[in-house]
Parts: C-alpha cells; sequence; structure tokens
C-alpha cells in the first residue's frame, strides 16, 4: 500500500513506532533548558528540523532522529533497537551515540574526530542536533551555565559542524545563523 506522497506504508509505520518508543523512553526526562521541557520535544525537533528545514524525507534517517539520544540517555540496548527497528536505523543511532562510560571532554574530543567519517544520514542527525541545543544554550541556557560555558558549548559546536564539511545547505545555514546570534548575544 502506498501512501499519497510515494512513501512506502511500512516506511511511516517505522517512524511512528520509533515515535512511540521515543516518547515511552523519554517520557520521564527533562531538558537542561531553563524551562526544563519534557526531553521527548527535543528528538522530535531533530526530525523535524531535518524534514522541514533540511528537505529530507527519508523515514530511515528521521527515525534514527527520533532515536538518536535513546542508548545513551536510556536504559535501551543496541540490540532493542535492532529487533524493534532495524539494522539501518540501529547503525545511525550508533553513529551518533556518546559512550557514557568515558569521561565527558573525552566524549567531546571524540565527536569532534569522528565527525568527518559520520554517513550522511548520521552527519543529518548531528547537524540538527547540534542547531537545537545550540539555540538551547543561546536563549534558554541550562540553571549555572555561566557566559563563558555558553561560549564554549558554542565554540564546541562549530568545530563538530565544521568537521563535517558539507551535509545539507539549509540546515547549515540554520546552524550558522544561530551562531552567529550566540556570539553577538554571548560577547
Amino acid at each position: 500500500m502506498e501512501r499519497s506522497d510515494c512513501l512506502p506504508f511500512d516506511d511511516f509505520s517505522l517512524f511512528f513506532s520509533a515515535l512511540r518508543f521515543c516518547a515511552q523512553r523519554h517520557c520521564h526526562q527533562t531538558r537542561k533548558d531553563a524551562e526544563r521541557t519534557p526531553y521527548f520535544n527535543h528528538p522530535v525537533e531533530v526530525a523535524e528540523l531535518i524534514w522541514r528545514v533540511g528537505g529530507v524525507h527519508d523515514l530511515t534517517i528521521l527515525s534514527a532522529a527520533l532515536l538518536h539520544d535513546i542508548i545513551e540517555d536510556t536504559v535501551t540496548e543496541p540490540a532493542e533497537i535492532r529487533e524493534l527497528f532495524g539494522d539501518e536505523v540501529l547503525s545511525l543511532v550508533l553513529e551518533v551515540s556518546d559512550d557514557k562510560t568515558l569521561p565527558k571532554d573525552k566524549r567531546k574530543e571524540l565527536q569532534v574526530i569522528h565527525a568527518p567519517g559520520l554517513s550522511h544520514g548520521a552527519k543529518l542527525i548531528k547537524l540538527a542536533d547540534k542547531i537545537c541545543n545550540a539555540r538551547d544554550v543561546i536563549f534558554s541556557p541550562p540553571s549555572g551555565w555561566q557566559i563563558e560555558r555558553r561560549r564554549e558549548y558554542l565554540d564546541w559546536a562549530e568545530r563538530v559542524v565544521r568537521g563535517m564539511g558539507k551535509v545539507n545547505a539549509r540546515l547549515e545555514e540554520q546552524f550558522y545563523i544561530f551562531l552567529a546570534e550566540g556570539k553577538e548575544k554571548l560577547k
């Protein structure tokens, strides 16, 4: 059965299953932003940016975007992602997941080092994630984040994004707009 926009029905099923799973796993979490928004909003926003701003309608990538923090921030195991969503989604999720057993500074440096070698789909997810996080750091920072820490985050995010090279012109433009606003605001 085909939908009117020519995407296979099974792809939509995959996407909505990922959406539901994301909601279930992140349901008791909140973001670190000033408003303490429900965490679920973040992966939905990442997927929505890829679709709306990036113009990318690949439902495997969008499903992985919904699940991009699920391994590192919940009790979800990779085998569960593979079983429920398949190897392609798992591969993308693993590419963008940090190893939480490592110290934070090491994880951040590894993101910079690994950025050039990510698959195109993982780069899209990583870029949309950095857009969301940069926006939050600029306009709704976590409690206790002084200006210097916010500047450091933006500088690091810029290193990650630059390291990925050309990914998606519209998403890159969105990132650099926020980055410029942030640098101006946090002078």
